[in-house]
């Protein structure tokens, strides 16, 4: 092969490696949320979010290896801002639910609010981690890890979360 040749395909090739190497563009979330939003993909947040979702969760990562980044916004749902539940919550109405897949990534800095539920939970999952996130105010637990084996949370803050019938605040 005559070495014009040569470079050309070696220069094609690493044209091909440098686009695979490309970060693959997230779904954008913003703005109010009506219907539980399922994410089937990397995302992330570009403004607040306001969740007005009745009786079930507001995101729900749907697949696995998904990657939220809230990048510094909030999620915040319709529980009262001063004392979030001053009796029961709506069990249904998450922040974020991780139910069945491995290797979901929640991803701060951010804040998750005023949830009539918990803030995150994770459920029947493995592998996956959660970081820089605040959950504040929500009717039960800030995050709820249940059937949840290897996951990793790091520097996250959970503060005045729970009620008087279930004061289960924290972690």
């Amino acid at each position: 092969m005559k070495p014009d040749r040569m470079l050309f395909r070696l220069s094609s090739v690493m044209v091909s490696l440098a686009w695979l190497s490309q970060p693959i563009p997230a779904k954008e979330i913003g703005g109010t949320i009506n219907t539980t939003l399922r994410i089937e993909e990397n995302s992330v947040l570009v403004e607040d979010v306001t969740c007005a979702v009745e009786s079930a969760p507001c995101i729900v990562v749907g697949a696995p290896n998904i990657t939220l980044d809230l990048d510094g916004y909030a999620i915040t749902g319709q529980a009262d801002a001063e004392a979030a539940c001053s009796g029961g919550g709506v069990g249904t109405e998450i922040g974020i639910d991780v139910n069945g897949q491995n290797g979901a990534v929640i991803r701060g800095p951010g804040v998750i609010r005023q949830m009539r539920s918990f803030g995150i939970r994770v459920n029947n999952s493995s592998g996956g981690k959660i970081t820089g996130v605040t959950a504040s105010t929500n009717c039960f637990a800030g995050f709820y890890l249940n059937a949840a084996s290897e996951y990793e949370l790091e520097g996250n803050v959970s503060v005045r979360n729970g009620n008087m019938t279930f004061p289960c605040g924290g972690i």
